[in-house]
């Protein structure tokens, strides 16, 4: 059982200002109150480092770039655990709908017979987690 997580907001923003807002990961603790903190280089195989929020918790995460699509996407895995148990994958999508309007499409699975296990514990805080960064995404670009 995979537990997937799909947020998607039309922004009234131009898609290159919702991007600068994704990639601006030195002022994540601005408006982000899920991933408060992170570093990348975006270059798929490279490290994004981040400190997330989960509930009461602070904790940091290292996941790893997948696809980067300069303007339009990038996405990251943790490093799947041994013998299927857990493995990720997180997605951030911009899609133009005009000259000042756009959609973000947010994406995350979870899945690997460990799953269910951290749905358990994690499911609730990385729901809210997600609903945050993506309306906090919103928020900023049209700010």
């Amino acid at each position: 059982m995979s537990l997937v997580i799909d947020e998607t907001i039309e922004i009234d923003a131009p898609a290159a200002k919702v991007w600068e807002v994704l990639t601006d990961f030195e002022r994540y603790g601005e408006w982000n109150t899920f991933c408060y903190e992170a570093s990348s280089t975006l270059e798929p195989g490279s490290a994004i480092d981040m400190r997330v929020q989960l509930g009461s918790n602070r904790r940091p995460q290292q996941e790893w770039i997948r696809t980067h699509t300069p303007g339009v996407e990038f996405s990251y895995a943790m490093k799947p655990l041994p013998l299927g148990a857990l493995h990720s994958l997180r997605s951030h999508t911009v899609v133009p709908l005009g000259p000042d309007r756009c959609r973000y499409e947010s994406r995350f699975t979870l899945a690997g017979w460990l799953s269910p296990v951290v749905t358990v514990a994690l499911g609730k805080h990385l729901r809210a987690g997600f609903t945050a960064m993506t309306a906090g995404v919103g928020r900023r670009a049209v700010a």
